[in-house]
């Protein structure tokens, strides 16, 4: 089953993609079942960290009318406009490995990020 972009402004149509993997969509599944209700993930960049921008990740139930929704094996992610800019061409992974589980951003535009993975720079 392949991505399903549900476009809801012309803005979106313009900007580039943005991906999540089979492995994130099922563990954003696993945690909205456990909440027990209809959350999606909400990924966005924030100015900050120790790189110039940071990626922030929460659960989200409400979806703006200009948001990407990527809906994928029952998992909905929601990425704002302006988060986009910064996230065109990237992906969404979960990594669920020895040293902890977490969700990771594989961002082709990052120049630089720092040693938690959790910033980047763009020049």
């Amino acid at each position: 089953m392949g991505l399903q972009f549900r476009v809801q402004s012309a803005y979106v149509l313009a900007m580039g993609q943005f991906a999540v993997t089979e492995r994130a969509a099922a563990r954003i599944a696993e945690i909205a079942a456990a909440e027990g209700n209809q959350l999606a993930l909400r990924v966005s960049v924030l100015a900050g960290g120790c790189s110039g921008f940071q990626y922030k990740f929460e659960l989200d139930k409400d979806v703006q009318p200009d948001d990407l929704v990527i809906e994928r094996a029952n998992a909905k992610v929601l990425v704002d406009p302006s988060s986009l800019d910064l996230l065109a061409g990237s992906e969404l992974d979960f990594t669920d490995a020895l040293m902890g589980s977490y969700f990771a951003v594989k961002n082709p535009n990052a120049t630089s990020s720092c040693g938690c993975g959790t910033s980047f720079s763009i020049e």
